[in-house]
């Protein structure tokens, strides 16, 4: 049986806006939830970028067009943005340490927007996502990309577990899946 709910799809199909409002439903449901998501950053009419934003309410940049890599740190970039690894860290991998070691009675989910090319070049987040993958009690919702050009292992990894469901999200689709994502979660944790 899948205990962890992943979905997938091409960008801006509303897989993130999908994630958010799960979360509510379960936080509202009494459903520990953390994690975090990414947003688009727009200037104007224009994506200048990415910002990783825990549930918690801390945000900070995943990426930025035309932005410099930090001193010292080998330059990370897809396409036109270059990815700011310790910023991305600092805010995701406190949230996947506590997901795993949380002693709160029954399943707690961890939401995870995205495991993607930009989040995977940060080794300990590799780590922490596989950390969390095999935790108790612990129901990870999130997003993968589509499989697309050179696969990628993790992303891989994880679409090819036993004890994953995968929800392929479409403009189609995308307004009536809610229900059974949350439903799929519920029953992930049990």
């Amino acid at each position: 049986m899948a205990r962890h709910v992943f979905l997938t799809g091409p960008p801006g199909v509303g897989k993130t806006t999908l994630i958010q409002k799960a979360s509510e439903i379960l936080k509202s449901s009494g459903v520990p939830v953390d994690g975090f998501y990414t947003e688009e950053v727009r200037r104007g009419v224009r994506r200048i970028g990415f910002d990783v934003v825990t549930l918690s309410g801390s945000r900070g940049p995943l990426s930025r067009v035309g932005l410099d890599p930090p001193p010292g740190n080998r330059e990370c970039r897809v396409g036109q943005y270059v990815v700011d690894v310790t910023s991305f860290e600092q805010l995701a991998l406190p949230v996947l340490r506590n997901a795993g070691s949380s002693s709160s009675p029954g399943p707690r989910v961890c939401v995870i927007d995205e495991v993607g090319k930009m989040e995977l070049f940060s080794q300990p987040f590799i780590h922490a996502v596989r950390q969390t993958l095999s935790a108790p009690g612990t129901v990870i919702l999130g997003t993968i990309p589509v499989p697309k050009g050179k696969p990628l292992a993790l992303v891989e990894e994880i679409r090819n577990r036993s004890d994953v469901k995968v929800f392929n999200v479409t403009k189609e689709n995308r307004n009536h899946l809610l229900q059974d994502i949350v439903m799929s979660v519920q029953s992930g944790g049990k």
